[in-house]
């Protein structure tokens, strides 16, 4: 039996409710793929509409129980938890790459990045604060604490199945929140498999359940129905998060929204063009393209566009395309064929419309959803990958020839995610990071995401934040007390 075989047969397959996997209501099943060779890795559980609400039960019962747990307490859980998911890294790493498809380097890192938010919203939950201040009319006392939100659907994507999890969990338990969690359809094996982590890391049971399903509404839909529930937080696209947004309105339920994502990454004339296409590397290739953080449109200035360019194609052109197991393999295949179909749509559109392509191009023959590394340059302002996220390993360069020019293109999108640009000129580095209409920006650098630093965007790019001190408040509400 191989390695993969052996921990398929120990990942949980079923769901968790009240701290422990349990069978549908329904008895239903639905398979995950692989998708560097299209076939079954294995079924999980569907959840229904009474599973949810069954969860919901168990969340609601211990809601109170879990927000007067010492802040100390919930903390130690979640860095025991930390501890445990790094311990079983490399089990983490394959099973992503095998339900996702990247990398096993690109999955390790990720287990990295994600069990830093158990530690880091550990660390935040004995930080929680209020004030105590005398009124200024002197007629009493102010009063303000911060309590739980109470029960939080946890809607997570595919692209990291780990790390899109934890930096909610983290914060929802840190908080004194109770949290169900639903995972994408594509890849909810990871999510299933952190839930024993959280077992044995000795989370209360109830506190925390999770819901694999075929059919996001089937649980979604009565659970932002019921009174019970208090928040929902979601990271997916933006036309599924503004349809969230609206069933939400219902009930005015908190809200927090971590959407599509349109990046620009701006070279400017002065630049360090080595430096700018390690930065492109990372801002376009990390997780094959399929990040809300990669760079979508590559805006490089006319003096320099060709030498970015022919130093980028190198690079591009060298990196090696297979399953992500194999040694060696710098990216894997999409996460499906409905994917794999939008990438190709969208560079075919693309040089029909007179882009060139330098690298790449096409989807290579054979089973699994691949497509090949791609630099496109000359890209027309009015091709739909300008427009569109990508969500693929292909960078589409356009020139520019002013600052204003570079900054006006950068900003006319309805997404506000983040914005990356390079250059060696500190005013112009203040003056284009104040200018720049996302909520993040890297100066000189592709890689931005930190726990310890808020993450989020503006427009259609969503709202709330995730990561650093201010992650925590998105699941607290504040109440002030009138002393006498």
């Amino acid at each position: 039996m191989s390695r993969a075989e052996q921990l398929l047969t120990s990942v949980p397959t079923d769901i968790w409710i009240g701290g422990k996997q349990t069978a549908t209501s329904t008895g239903a099943r639905f398979a995950v793929l692989n998708p560097a060779t299209g076939q079954q890795l294995a079924t999980v559980a569907d959840a229904s509409s009474s599973d949810a609400l069954e969860a919901l039960d168990a969340a609601s019962a211990v809601q109170a129980s879990w927000a007067a747990t010492p802040a100390r307490e919930r903390g130690e859980i979640l860095r025991r938890a930390f501890e445990l998911l790094r311990g079983r890294s490399e089990e983490f790493a394959l099973l992503m790459t095998l339900e996702m498809g990247k990398s096993i380097q690109e999955s390790r890192g990720e287990v990295v990045y994600g069990a830093e938010f158990l530690r880091w919203f550990g660390e935040e939950a004995v930080r929680i604060g209020g004030r105590f201040t005398a009124a200024p009319a002197g007629n009493g006392r102010i009063l303000v604490t911060k309590v739980p939100v109470g029960p939080v659907l946890a809607v997570t994507p595919w692209n990291f199945p780990l790390a899109m999890g934890t930096r909610k969990i983290g914060p929802a338990l840190a908080a004194g929140c109770t949290v169900l969690v639903k995972p994408a359809e594509d890849t909810p094996l990871t999510m299933l498999l952190l839930g024993q982590v959280f077992v044995d890391a000795g989370l209360p049971s109830g506190v925390l359940s999770i819901l694999p399903t075929s059919d996001a509404a089937s649980v979604s839909d009565p659970l932002m129905q019921d009174d019970r529930l208090r928040k929902i937080t979601f990271t997916g696209s933006t036309r599924v998060g503004k349809m969230l947004v609206r069933s939400a309105a219902d009930r005015l339920l908190r809200t927090s929204m971590e959407l599509g994502g349109n990046a620009p990454f701006i070279v400017f004339d002065d630049a360090d063009i080595d430096a700018a296409v390690d930065g492109a590397m990372l801002a376009k290739m990390r997780n094959g393209g399929e990040a809300c953080t990669a760079a979508n449109r590559l805006y490089v200035h006319n003096h320099v566009r060709e030498e970015f360019t022919s130093k980028l194609t190198t690079r591009i052109a060298a990196l090696s395309v297979g399953p992500g197991d194999v040694d060696g393999t710098d990216i894997g295949p999409l996460i499906n064929a409905k994917q794999l179909a939008t990438v190709s749509a969208l560079v075919d559109d693309a040089v029909s419309k007179g882009a060139r392509v330098r690298t790449g191009g096409h989807a290579p023959a054979g089973k699994g959803f691949f497509y090949a590394p791609t630099v496109l340059d000359e890209v027309p302002p009015h091709a739909n990958l300008v427009r569109d996220e990508i969500f693929g390993p292909v960078a589409a360069i356009i020139g520019f020839d002013t600052e204003d020019e570079a900054v006006s293109a950068a900003n006319d999108t309805v997404y506000g995610l983040v914005s990356y640009f390079y250059t060696r000129d500190l005013d112009r580095a203040m003056r284009v990071s104040a200018a720049l209409d996302s909520g993040m920006v890297g100066v000189n650098r592709g890689a931005i995401s930190d726990a310890a630093a808020p993450f989020g965007g503006v427009k259609e790019s969503g709202f709330g934040r995730e990561g650093g001190s201010e992650g925590i408040d998105e699941y607290l509400e504040t109440k002030y007390v009138a002393l006498q």
